[in-house]
């Protein structure tokens, strides 16, 4: 086997739950590979780096195998590996991301009367 198709590999690998999901992830230019944007139909082959953005993590890959079929999450884990790189930024992004929301407080009703009549007055005076 030469090569395998972009979007099937991505569904195969488990990074994407349907494969329509991988192909409008390509069109939509969330992945690049060795760092030129791809087309679902690039041939995936040993040995590539495929950056993969989705929401708010990106990652980037090496591919060590080619399947075509969709396995257990087990053995999808084996067709790649994590630039050590890439797992460092994962983790730095979470970590940015748990400090950024650590002192927000939703809060647990909706503003009475008198509340409200505080906010108004507490915008007017940062509006004035």
């Amino acid at each position: 086997m030469s090569g395998v198709r972009l979007d099937k590999w991505l569904w195969a690998a488990r990074f994407f739950k349907t494969r329509g999901l991988a192909r409008d992830a390509v069109d939509g230019g969330k992945i690049h590979i060795d760092g030129v944007k791809a087309k679902p139909s690039k041939m995936v082959i040993p040995g590539l780096e495929i950056e993969i953005s989705r929401g708010q993590t990106d990652m980037i890959v090496k591919v060590i195998d080619i399947r075509e079929d969709r396995r257990p999450a087990i053995e999808a884990q084996q067709l790649y590996e994590e630039t050590p790189e890439s797992i460092k930024k994962r983790e730095t992004d979470r970590d940015l991301n748990r400090f950024s929301r650590a002192g927000f407080q939703p809060a647990d009703h909706r503003p009475n009367k008198r509340e409200r009549r505080q906010m108004t007055k507490l915008k007017g005076i940062f509006h004035d």
